[in-house]
């Protein structure tokens, strides 16, 4: 089958592999119908991982069953379904307890609790940035979608960014009637955006310089702050009358860059803490790692980000971190979006052939105008 393989920084191809295949008894395999390049495939695009050469690539997926094992009872061939990008057993503790992003049994990797498909120390698992995928614990992880084509652009959100966006709110601790500032306009915080609109947010702030990203966190209700005109955190302070929001959510991680281009890991976290009121709460579903090896010193090369954690703590502040649990929120945005209240494939632009990844990649990673979420379909 053909996938998109990762060679080396910066350098991707679609070639052929081995086919997708049932390989224990409650497996299915899927044929993916659209899966998506996400931003934090970009860190593995750019070098900042220490992803193998080989790997495929893509956890965002969704498609139509074509297999199942002989232990898969609830999903069957022909079903449309949406693969959360955890994979999860479902029994163990962590599972159990709704945490399907920290599954305890799924990753041999020392160390690391959770697993994912083609991603850096997230276990052996192929992507879906493929015309298959295999999907284990299939009955347990994969969520049903209703026959046809119908909102197939809304419903590709569901395995990552839409429910990640959702979970920042949650972190936060986002209650009606709140101030909420979301650092970031990429899919994700888009995607907060969106979410704490739907959880009945008074006023959403968006902070970002991209104008078509800006653009559209106007489209889902938000207030746009562009920190290349002025300093964000004044920006937000002086729209809440010098109070601050009631939350933030974090949705940039390790990369984040000034208005000059230049990277500082702790940047989003320091203007969090500057403009959150006290007492209020941090989501952070931006991508921090242990060790970033084009890090620009010693500390962060190996994790150790130096942010303003004194007045954090002076201020009583609250912070969620993680990768979100996609299970705990994916049926329930599922039914918003058939019910017409989520509309995440407004952030859409770009729908291409898989032969044309790495053309989507080199555009995406670059942030050009007009580039805010680039999804691949192997039928076209």
């Amino acid at each position: 089958m053909k996938a998109v393989v990762y060679r080396g920084s910066k350098d991707i191809a679609v070639q052929d592999v081995p086919d997708a295949r049932v390989e224990e008894p409650t497996d299915a395999v899927i044929r993916i119908t659209t899966t998506n390049i996400c931003g934090s495939d970009l860190h593995m695009y750019e070098g900042r991982t220490n992803v193998e050469s080989g790997t495929v690539l893509g956890h965002e997926n969704m498609g139509i069953v074509e297999e199942v094992g002989p232990g898969v009872t609830r999903i069957a061939v022909g079903d449309r379904v949406s693969a959360p990008f955890n994979i999860a057993c479902g029994s163990c503790r962590n599972c159990t307890q709704g945490w399907t992003s920290f599954c305890l049994r799924t990753n041999p990797t020392e160390g690391v609790d959770g697993a994912a498909y083609g991603y850096a120390n997230m276990g052996p698992y192929a992507g879906g940035q493929a015309e298959h995928l295999r999907v284990p614990y299939a009955d347990f992880n994969l969520l049903k979608l209703p026959p046809g084509d119908d909102f197939e652009n809304d419903f590709t959100m569901l395995s990552d960014v839409f429910p990640t966006g959702w979970h920042g709110t949650e972190l936060a601790g986002q209650r009606p009637g709140d101030d909420v500032v979301v650092f970031g306009a990429g899919p994700v915080g888009l995607m907060a955006a969106h979410s704490a609109v739907l959880r009945g947010a008074a006023r959403v702030f968006v902070v970002d310089r991209r104008p078509d990203r800006l653009a559209l966190a106007g489209r889902f209700g938000a207030v746009p702050v562009d920190f290349s005109q002025a300093d964000p955190v004044e920006q937000v302070m002086e729209a809440t009358k010098g109070r601050g929001a009631d939350c933030g959510v974090e949705a940039v991680g390790y990369q984040a860059h000034d208005d000059q281009g230049d990277e500082h890991p702790e940047l989003v976290l320091d203007n969090l803490v500057k403009c959150v009121r006290t007492t209020g709460g941090l989501g952070v579903v931006g991508v921090y790692v242990p060790q970033d090896p084009g890090a620009a010193d010693d500390g962060a090369k190996e994790g150790r980000v130096g942010w303003d954690y004194g007045t954090f703590f002076q201020k009583g502040l609250r912070m969620g971190t993680g990768q979100a649990p996609v299970k705990r929120y994916n049926r329930q945005l599922r039914d918003l979006i058939i019910a017409g209240r989520a509309t995440p494939s407004i952030i859409v632009s770009h729908e291409l052939p898989l032969d044309q990844a790495a053309h989507g990649y080199t555009h995406f990673d670059n942030r050009e105008d007009g580039w805010t979420k680039v999804l691949l379909k192997p039928g076209l």
